[in-house]
């Protein structure tokens, strides 16, 4: 499967993004989806994840409560809703899956599958 997230831009500190996550190719037997961030000279960071069969949902404690990440139809496999965004969310947001159910959905180490990235610069 390939997959690209899409929908970043910039926005100004307290509005609000969507992304999105298109997949290419079979997603049949997905275990989980996730979000993640990087910025440079970090590691990737895990904001939310999606449970895939029972959609339950995970967040990371940097957007805990002002994130929101959703299953989509056959067109667009996930969203990630952001708002009340702070400058510090400026980094390059990726989508991934997995369809192994080993690991936590909150792990980078277990995703098999990842996006290109789209790019999310908040200015003060």
């Amino acid at each position: 499967v390939q997959l690209q997230a899409s929908g970043g831009g910039l926005v100004q500190a307290g509005n609000s993004l969507g992304l999105s996550c298109v997949a290419s190719g079979s997603t049949f037997g997905i275990y989980g989806m996730g979000w993640f961030r990087q910025t440079p000279g970090n590691e990737r960071e895990f904001v939310a994840g999606i449970h895939w069969s029972t959609s339950t949902v995970f967040y990371g404690d940097s957007m805990k409560g002002r994130v929101l990440i959703s299953r989509g139809n056959a067109a667009t496999l996930g969203y990630l809703s952001m708002n009340s965004l702070k400058p510090e969310d400026t980094a390059v947001y990726f989508c991934a899956v997995r369809y192994s159910a080993r690991g936590e959905l909150t792990s980078v180490q277990t995703y098999e599958y990842w996006g290109q990235g789209t790019q999310v610069t908040v200015s003060s």
